[in-house]
């Protein structure tokens, strides 16, 4: 539905940021945007989407030689078991931990499960989170491939992982139907129908984004390690989640990219071939910044 609803669009001859995700290669709309004089930005979020503009920047200064996107969207209060709300539909986050995760390793594509290859890491004023492969590099595996090693990676408090993986091994996310009493029924609606109830964020309930972009690049023969930092809270005042905040407003920056004229090209783009302007960049990042949503860059 994704890729048609864009495709109307672009047939419609209507600039476009989209920040939906659908399995089709966008790419291949490219050349219908360019035909009907149309910007597209495509997976404009904030992973992928701010994730994207902040390797493009840095692509264009150096040469990267690995990056690593970790992010997590978690409640504020810990409850057990799953210590986790969804502040979005719960059957995407059960099919982001079905969809086996792509990678880049040694300049070559690889597909590892998803939430394979768990490592902990530590965040100053939130502590310890467990992080685990998930497909989200998008068009960086394609755009990016001189970029020899990338990975993307999902966080969550400790704990829920292994109680994700006993449900998938034990076959709850199966859409295979089993037969119960002479009914029919796939075990993915079941389990999507109780988790639905159980991770169901409030309205008014306080939830976070963390996140972090690690690259190790090269410039001018020196080698340096950049990273860009986020933590971001629910907004009591205005009652807009931080996932709304930190992935609605990268898009409606975009959105305002291309209605103030500063970004024109005509095709589809992924948010890095946008980064990598630095007055694309700037602005996003001023926009996010007027809005309490605040990137801190490392470097050394």
């Amino acid at each position: 539905m994704g890729y048609k609803t864009l495709e109307a669009s672009i047939n419609c001859g209507k600039n476009i940021v989209d920040i939906s995700f659908f399995p089709e290669d966008v790419l291949q709309l490219d050349q219908l945007a360019r035909e009907k004089e149309v910007t597209v930005i495509t997976d404009c979020g904030v992973a992928p989407g701010m994730s994207n503009f902040i390797i493009g920047h840095h692509n264009e200064e150096m040469k990267i030689e690995s990056l690593e996107i970790y992010v997590g969207g978690l409640p504020k209060v810990r409850k057990k078991p799953f210590q986790y709300k969804a502040p979005f539909s719960p059957a995407d986050v059960i099919e982001e931990y079905t969809r086996p995760a792509r990678l880049m390793e040694n300049g070559h594509i690889i597909v590892r499960p998803a939430l394979s290859e768990v490592e902990w890491i530590h965040f100053e004023n939130l502590g310890t989170l467990e992080a685990f492969n998930t497909d989200g590099l998008r068009s960086l595996l394609y755009t990016m491939p001189h970029i020899k090693n990338q990975k993307e990676k999902t966080m969550r408090y400790p704990g829920h992982v292994d109680i994700i993986l006993s449900l998938k091994e034990s076959g709850f996310f199966s859409e295979e139907p089993i037969d119960i009493n002479g009914t029919k029924i796939a075990p993915i609606k079941i389990t999507s129908q109780i988790l639905f109830n159980e991770w169901k964020l409030g309205q008014e309930e306080e939830e976070l984004t963390v996140m972090k972009v690690k690259l190790i690049a090269n410039k001018d023969g020196e080698s340096k390690t950049i990273e860009w930092n986020l933590l971001d809270f629910y907004d009591p005042e205005t009652k807009i989640s931080s996932m709304a905040r930190t992935t609605g407003y990268t898009c409606t920056a975009a959105v305002n990219l291309i209605a103030q004229d500063l970004f024109s090209e005509k095709g589809v783009f992924p948010p890095e071939l946008v980064g990598k302007h630095n007055k694309c960049f700037d602005f996003i990042l001023d926009y996010l910044k007027e809005r309490k949503v605040n990137w801190i860059k490392k470097e050394n």
